[in-house]
């Protein structure tokens, strides 16, 4: 198989795997001055980082060969797919290629099982390495962390890399056994603590050399983006609260940047133990927007998950709005005398227009006409808020009533 034949093959291999943004990626020290590559470039560009950065990434598998039969994976060992493997110098020939011709901003690489973990992990490190020495590549490199390998393999990777992952997949261990029986969830965990205690003892010692630090003489960052997960949705039966009560447990537990959630695909041949149809795309944009609220807002899960009386995230609402309904004794909130923490949970304002307000108040009082200035969504805020020159009326008109109201469809029967 030519090269272009295994690229074609191992990048569409590579694009279930959402868990790739490079937010957060510090510039590679060097004392030269050539070098190739930089973090903060822009090239062309198919994904956002949480910051907001329009970025581009190779996205390859090293290899979808793996020795693994995970049911909701199309590259699992029972699948009947076109295989192939790139070899080390093949994936740094391609990054910097694409990267010179400005397609790509830097370099997202997993794969496959192939041997073992750990053989796995040393080719995955390879590449990484080649980049960072031989090329002095000082572009962005995420690394996918397999569970399982050598701890000294995962002090190299976050050597060379900007980010590492880790993908947890299911947010329980009945759900693994059943669907992916040669993974466990206590390896996947106990890597993802590794790697939050080298970026803890990272940062310790960089804070006690900060001369070494002015002399630029000191080692990359340890996996200076931090490190992330992915959660598979709708390839069984897990709630949107299990997911949710897990990827609260990972941020606290491990320091997570991003939990990714990405929404089952049909793959050839499905197993049985598989849910036949794929889940509404719409679930996986509530599930973010509800980690939106724990990770920004000042959330706990198990409040959202009180919310949710079979589980799982309302289609038609989103959280923010649905906890708001559930909990309408805590409405309406005065945006000239609320904390911040109560300014956040009013539906339709977002954090940056909270400072907004908390910014404005402090010279005079807020108008309904202010809010509409700073382009709040009054649409949902306007049932939830009270202003100098508003309070919204029927307050005791009955929820169900009121969740009608805000359905775009019914927006004018209230006001």
């Amino acid at each position: 198989m030519n090269l272009i034949d295994k690229l074609a093959v191992l990048a569409d291999a590579a694009k279930y795997d959402a868990s790739c943004a490079s937010s957060g990626a510090a510039g590679r020290r060097s004392s030269a001055q050539a070098g190739v590559g930089s973090t903060t470039g822009m090239g062309i560009c198919h994904s956002y980082a949480p910051d907001g950065r329009c970025i581009s990434l190779l996205k390859l598998l090293l290899t979808n060969f793996c020795l693994y039969d995970c049911q909701y994976c199309v590259n699992r060992r029972s699948s009947d797919v076109p295989r192939a493997r790139f070899a080390i110098d093949e994936v740094v020939r391609l990054t910097l290629d694409f990267y010179r011709r400005n397609y790509i901003e830097g370099l997202f690489l997993s794969s496959g099982i192939i041997r073992s973990p750990d053989y796995t992990m040393e080719q995955v490190v390879a590449v990484a390495r080649s980049l960072r020495e031989d090329h002095d590549f000082r572009g962005y490199i995420h690394l996918k962390t397999i569970p399982a390998a050598d701890e000294r393999l995962i002090a190299l990777a976050g050597r060379y890399a900007d980010r590492l992952s880790v993908n947890l997949e299911l947010p329980s261990d009945a759900s693994l056994s059943a669907l992916a029986p040669e993974k466990s969830s206590h390896a996947a965990k106990q890597t993802m603590a590794r790697i939050h205690v080298a970026r803890r003892q990272d940062r310790e010692r960089r804070r006690d050399a900060r001369g070494a630090l002015a002399r630029k003489d000191v080692a990359p960052v340890f996996a200076s983006a931090g490190q992330s997960t992915q959660l598979v949705v709708g390839a069984d039966r897990s709630t949107d609260a299990a997911f949710l009560t897990t990827a609260s447990g990972l941020y606290a537990a491990y320091d997570l940047k991003r939990v990714y959630y990405s929404a089952f695909s049909p793959i050839p041949s499905p197993s049985p133990r598989l849910l036949p149809d794929a889940p509404p795309l719409v679930r996986e944009h509530r599930l973010y927007q509800a980690d939106w609220l724990m990770r920004f807002y000042g959330y706990d899960a198990a409040e959202i998950v009180a919310t949710l009386p079979e589980g799982n995230l309302d289609l038609d609402v989103d959280p923010k709005l649905g906890w708001a309904l559930a909990h309408r004794a805590f409405f309406p909130v005065d945006v000239n005398a609320a904390p911040r923490e109560a300014l956040l949970r009013i539906p339709g304002i977002g954090v940056r227009n909270v400072k907004r307000i908390v910014a404005t108040r402090r010279r005079r009082r807020l108008r309904y006409a202010d809010l509409a200035t700073m382009r709040c969504d009054l649409t949902k805020a306007r049932a939830f808020v009270v202003t100098a020159d508003w309070r919204p009326p029927h307050a005791d008109v009955a929820t169900p009533t009121l969740r009608k109201a805000l359905v775009p469809a019914r927006q004018a029967s209230l006001w």
